[in-house]
């Protein structure tokens, strides 16, 4: 071999080594750059959780009154503190399991923000509820329902009763009226209550003589003029009323008046009162009404 060709191998080989040894500190520097960005995304991306855990964290120590929507808030608190975990031991370098926690993530903060609505439209109505509960208390102190038993029979009697066949009252209006039968504003002079009432047209009703009671309930929900054995039959009970008249009903359209006095002892209070009427079994009209103070 001639000394030509020697120093050409000599020199091709240097070329060579001093290129692979300049790709391999290239490569090398790269690698750690794309080490360095991987760690960097990864902890960004544990923040990111953390921060969603902290979010969760704050919704559970709210007043929740809805235990199923207080246990979906659990099980996705205790979802994302897995993935958090599972996260913090994976390796920056796990590039496709660190992609599939990201995806989690997303998945995760699409359900939080989904249960947030459902906790704010919680919360709106239930403070709807309360502002309604106290406008209600403050308007009507008659807050009290009507006793148990009437009002399951007043239900049941809706579902059950054809009104088709029953007289129905379509309107009622009340006057107060003083000892002297004259009408009167002024709630201490009230002795007597004066309804005019509207039978309406029911050709399909058996006409003939009626009993028509009446029930009328003060604000506080106690019947007025109620005395012992004043009482009718309805849904196979026995009831006190205020008043009962006799009317003889003809299938036509009829008006009528009726009263109700009070007792000696009994005071009008202002407020919203009720008047029920019944006839045949059946509750045919329930109309409220206000005496101002």
């Amino acid at each position: 071999m001639n000394k030509n060709v020697f120093w050409t191998v000599i020199i091709t080989a240097a070329v060579i080594i001093i290129g692979l040894a300049v790709l391999y500190f290239s490569q090398r520097s790269e690698m750690t750059e794309l080490v360095e960005q991987m760690s960097l995304e990864k902890e960004e991306l544990q923040e990111e959780y953390e921060d969603l855990a902290i979010q969760f964290d704050g919704y559970q120590r709210m007043d929740i009154h809805n235990d199923s929507l207080q246990d979906l808030l659990s099980r996705e608190q205790q979802r994302v503190q897995d993935l958090l975990e599972e996260l913090r031991v994976t390796k920056a370098t796990n590039a496709r399991r660190i992609a599939e926690l990201k995806k989690e993530l997303a998945t995760v903060r699409a359900v939080m923000q989904d249960y947030v609505r459902q906790v704010d439209s919680l919360n709106m109505t239930n403070r709807r509820l309360t502002a309604e509960n106290i406008q209600v208390r403050a308007e009507n102190k008659q807050v009290k329902t009507r006793n148990e038993e009437l009002t399951q029979a007043n239900t049941k009697l809706t579902e059950t009763v054809t009104r088709a066949s029953m007289l129905e009252i379509t309107g009622c209006t009340m006057t107060t009226l003083n000892k002297n039968g004259k009408k009167t504003r002024i709630v201490g002079n009230i002795k007597k209550l004066q309804f005019d009432y509207v039978l309406a047209k029911n050709i399909t009703c058996e006409p003939g003589w009626k009993e028509l009671y009446a029930r009328v309930m003060d604000p506080e929900g106690n019947l007025l003029d109620e005395q012992e054995g004043k009482v009718f039959a309805f849904e196979n009970q026995e009831i006190a009323y205020s008043l009962v008249q006799q009317i003889e009903y003809t299938g036509e359209s009829y008006s009528g008046v009726c009263f109700c006095s009070l007792g000696e002892e009994e005071k009008v209070k202002g407020g919203f009162y009720t008047i029920d009427f019944f006839c045949d079994g059946n509750l045919i009209g329930s109309f409220p009404f206000q005496i101002k103070k």
